[in-house]
Formats: C-alpha cells, structure tokens, sequence
C-alpha cells in the first residue's frame, strides 16, 4: 500500500472531510479578520522593542540614510555643480539663475525636492550639505556622511518672490523640453499657481506646441484664465472649453462661480451646465481607477495564490507556511538590491532584473526542503500537515526576525518603476502597478505552458488526477510530489518579489496575503489555475468596490462570508477537478 492512505478513503467520507477543512479554514480566516488589529497593535509593540535591540553595521547605515536623501542615485553631479552654485549665491543671483535655469531639468527638479523637503543646508562660507530625516549631515556634491557640523549651519529657505521664481523657473525650463511629458508636468505647475500666472507665457507656448495632449492642456488653462478675469461673454466662452475637463481644479472654479450673488442667467446655465459635464467626467476616471486599483489588488492576489493553486491541488496540502515563502522571496530581493548598491552601484536600478530568479530559487530550494523534511512523513493527515507548516512559518517568521530584525527593510523601487502615468488630471495610473500586472500575465502564461505543453506539466497532471495508475506507469510521484512543491514555492518567492514593489518588507509580510490566497485557491477550485484567475479577479474587484462603501474591515468580513456561503452551495469551487480517485 502507498503512503498516501487518503486517496483510499470512500467518496462521502472525502467529500465530507474536504468540507470540513474548508469550512474550518475560512471560519480560522474570519477570526484572524476581525482579530488583525489587536494583533497588529501587539506587532508594532513588540517590532519597536526588537528593532531598539539590533544595531545595524555603519556601511548600512550610510547606505539607508543616502536612500532617505532626496537626490536621486543616478544624477551626475559634478563639483561646483548648479544646486552647489545656488546655495553660494545671493539673492540676486538666485533670482537670475532661477529665472534662466543653467543647468538640466533634472537638477532643477532635485533643487526643488531638496528646498520643499527642508534638506539643504549652507555652511562655511557657501559650502553646500544636505540633512536627512534621520537628523544625520552630509556633505554635498560627494554624499558623504560627516561629523563635523559647522558653527554656522544655515538651512536654505526662500522669500515669496525666490520661491516664485523657482516655481515660475522650474515650468519655464520643463516647457522649453523636447519631452512632451515634461511639458506636460509645466502646464500643471502652471495651473496650480494660476493666480500669478502671465497669460502671455500660456498663449506663446501654445502657439509653438505641437503635441496635440499638451495643446489641450494649455488650451484648458488659457479657458481658466479667461473664465477668471473675463467678462460674460469670455466666461460663457471659456466654459465650452472647460466642459471637456476632469479637472477638479476646474470644478472648484465652478462651484465657486455658482456659489456668486447676482449671476447672470444665461451664464448660470452654463455654468450649471459646466458643473455636470465636468462631475461626470470625473465620475467616469475616479471608477476607472478604482477598477485599475481592483485590477492590480486582483494580480497581487494571483501572484500570491498560483503556488498554493499547485501544492494545494497536487498534494492536498494546506501550507500554512506558504505566507513566509512570499516573505523569503521578498527578503531575497533585498538581500540583491544591497548586493548592487555594494559592488555594482552604477548598475543599482537594475538589480530588480536579478532579483526575479534568486527569489524564485531561493523559496523554491526553501520549498523543497520543507516538503522532504517535514511535509513528506505527513501525507493524508490534513490536520498533522496544517499544524506542521504553521509551525514552520513561525520558525521562518523568528529566523528572519534573527537575521534581519523586527523592523521592516527598505527595497527602493528601480527608477524605470518609479512615477506614473497620468491620463487625465483626474486618473493617475502607478508605474509599479502596471507592471505588476504585466508580470502576473507573463508569469501565468509560463505557468500554463509548463503544465499543458512540457513533459513535466504532463506528470503534475497526470498524478494530480490519478496518483496510483500514475505511479503503475513509472512516474516518481514522490519526485514530482517535490519538484511540484518547489515550483509552487518558487511561485510564492515570485509574488514576495513583485510585491516588495508596492509595500513594505517585514518579517510579517505572509501572514497579509495567506488568508487571502487560501480564499482565491477555494473558490476557484483546488489546483484549477484558471479557476485561481477568475477568483483572484472576483475577489480583488469586489473587494475594492466593497472597501469605497463600507471600509477595508466590513469589506473583509462581508467577502468572507460570502466566500462561506458560496462553499456551502459550491463546495468544488468554480473548476472541479477531474479524475478517476479525485475528491
């Protein structure tokens, strides 16, 4: 006889088991649901402690204070550089080198980072510094941290007509870009200092743009400053045009116009009119990006559950420590990203390109240890291997703890990551999470190809369905029972990379996602991929949708009840899983 005595178990004996773990499972979810804010409470505590108690090396300490520094790795900066030579000047010369920027755009953006985030520092005679939140002082343009604070430490702030003309100075240069995104990003300080804005530099820009994006948005701020400073018949003018908007800023110059004494009719019609062309607008992109939000919740969810689809599915396994098998691929990252900024700096905005294999083989190497030493010996006894892995995630949980410390870690996004993409002034869409989406569709594809189209994916099958008549044919179900183990972990360590993207790193990273991939792999049906897809979408959409009426806790509770009800009615998920001795 095999050791796998619960493939021997009668049909009603397995169906009636198979419900009571899930049924157990999801009523352990609500409880941890409603119990998380106590428990985070207790975490915070207990992370604050632990974090008090581990020092870091000084090299990492340099390296987590440059990070927290506003001026970006990858800007060349060379000795009496345009910040430096700014610092040094005085007020006139300020204001000239504000007024024509000499140097890049982006040592203009760096200037204004530095200035609002209260970072730049002039001392002995014009020398330039920069102080970071962490109260430590660095010498600039080298970065490099110093003691020596000098007697004469002044920060470097500016008047009303300095700060204007660094604002006026940074739309000007960024007009005057070849980059239409960077022309984009001047009308918009543009408009968010309309007040004493020169419609001149508007109707010149306008004349000389080509970009039809940029056009429209220089012909919506023009309407504004007509509808600002016109008469009735420019402000009835100016608003067919800012009818087309989503801006909110437009919507408040509406309202605010409305809110008038003594309006004229025909412009309070159009006015109103305006109003409800305009809220509709921004209706429309607000629910946009709420469904976008929804869209990359949905692929954070597939990425974390596609691993415990194939463990879950092949092994009947519930894999408590799947959780910290995410975790492990996210530490893994950061262990790469401090690899880079150590012995290849000039190569650090692409460390997340060799972070996605260390993470997937890590958790998978993690993952096949685990299931030879410990998972292995307690096959069919659900409860045995359900007890086993939670105590196994613990262990991983305090291991990292040892390691790294209680406090969380900082894995800075790559460059080619960070920012947005704005569609309209209403609807900005994250770099990070268009591309996590991206990857979870390149991943799920590999996945379906490696299990319909190779060798291997033909033995995971065929065991999964049939695991006696398998092993009668000479497949190693014990060896792909591991390898199997070690793709789904290698899936785990995927997600733990992806999601150090989007989130903070800390020991307790897996216990956010667990529940939540559990609830995706039950409702789409146990080692069904395109069952996980329909869920992880289902419950990522509705989740977020739930979260804009109700909050994030009454959304959780509802979804968990309804995942309930919906395993009562449907206990197979959406895919039941086919096969001769399939429970």
């Amino acid at each position: 006889m095999s050791h796998y005595p619960s493939y021997y178990k009668s049909d009603a004996q397995a169906n009636y088991s198979y419900k009571t773990f899930i049924i157990a499972l999801l009523s352990l979810a609500l409880f941890i649901a409603i119990a998380s804010p106590a428990y985070a409470e207790d975490t915070i505590s207990s992370n604050t402690v632990a974090a008090t108690s581990n020092a870091a090396s000084n090299e990492t300490l340099l390296a987590q204070n440059e990070k927290s520094l506003t001026t970006p790795a990858n800007l060349t900066i060379n000795k009496g550089d345009d910040i430096e030579k700014f610092v040094a000047a005085d007020f006139t010369k300020r204001q000239t080198m504000l007024n024509q920027w000499p140097g890049s755009v982006e040592s203009l953006d760096t200037l204004v980072e530095l200035i609002k985030n209260d970072e730049l520092y002039q001392g002995n005679g014009g020398q330039t510094y920069l102080l970071n939140s962490e109260d430590e002082l660095f010498t600039y343009p080298a970065k490099q941290l110093t003691t020596e604070w000098p007697n004469d430490l002044a920060q470097v702030t500016l008047t009303n007509a300095l700060r204007s003309a660094l604002v006026f100075g940074q739309a000007k240069v960024k007009l005057e870009s070849n980059d239409p995104t960077q022309r984009m990003q001047a009308v918009a300080i543009l408009a968010d200092n309309i007040e004493q804005l020169d419609p001149a530099l508007i109707s010149t820009a306008a004349t000389n743009e080509q970009d039809d994006d940029v056009k429209t948005a220089l012909s919506i701020l023009q309407a504004r400053i007509d509808f600002r400073d016109g008469d009735v018949t420019t402000q009835i003018a100016a608003l067919t045009v800012l009818a087309d908007s989503d801006s909110p800023q437009v919507l408040v110059d509406v309202k605010k116009a409305l809110a008038a004494d003594d309006i004229d009719p025909v412009l309070k019609s159009t006015l109103l009119d305006a109003e409800d062309s305009i809220e509709q607008r921004i209706t429309t992109s607000t629910w946009i990006g709420h469904l976008f939000t929804g869209l990359s919740t949905a692929s954070i969810l597939l990425l974390a559950a596609l691993g415990l689809a194939i463990t879950f599915g092949l092994l009947g396994v519930i894999n408590m420590a799947h959780g910290e098998l995410i975790m492990i691929g996210a530490y893994a990252t950061y262990m790469v990203q401090n690899l880079f900024q150590a012995y290849f700096p000039s190569m650090t905005g692409w460390y997340l390109v060799a972070a996605i294999p260390v993470a997937f083989l890590v958790s998978a190497i993690t993952g096949m240890i685990i299931e030879r030493i410990i998972i292995r010996p307690l096959y069919g006894r659900e409860l045995e291997t359900l007890l086993a892995t939670f105590g196994v995630s613990l262990i991983l949980m305090q291991l990292v703890r040892m390691i790294f410390g209680a406090q969380n870690v900082e894995v800075s996004n790559v460059d080619w990551l960070s920012g947005a993409y704005q569609v309209s002034s209403s609807l900005v869409l994250p770099f990070n999470r268009i591309a996590i989406i991206g990857f979870t569709i390149i991943i799920l594809m590999l996945l379906v190809y490696l299990l319909n189209k190779t060798r291997f994916g033909l033995f995971v099958r065929a065991v999964t369905q049939n695991r006696q008549m398998a092993r009668a044919v000479g497949i190693s179900s014990a060896r792909i029972d591991m390898l199997a183990f070690g793709l789904g972990s290698g899936l785990a360590g995927l997600a733990g990379c992806a999601l150090a993207q989007v989130g903070n790193v800390g020991p307790d990273l897996g216990q956010t996602y667990i529940i939540d991939a559990f609830l995706v792999v039950v409702v789409g049906g146990v080692g069904q991929v395109w069952g996980a897809v329909l869920a992880s979408l289902g419950l990522g959409v509705s989740g977020t949708v739930l979260e804009i009426g109700i909050g994030a806790v009454m959304a959780k509770i509802v979804l968990l009840v309804l995942v309930i009800l919906f395993i009562q009615k449907r206990p197979q998920g959406l895919f039941a899983l086919k096969g001769r001795f399939v429970d």
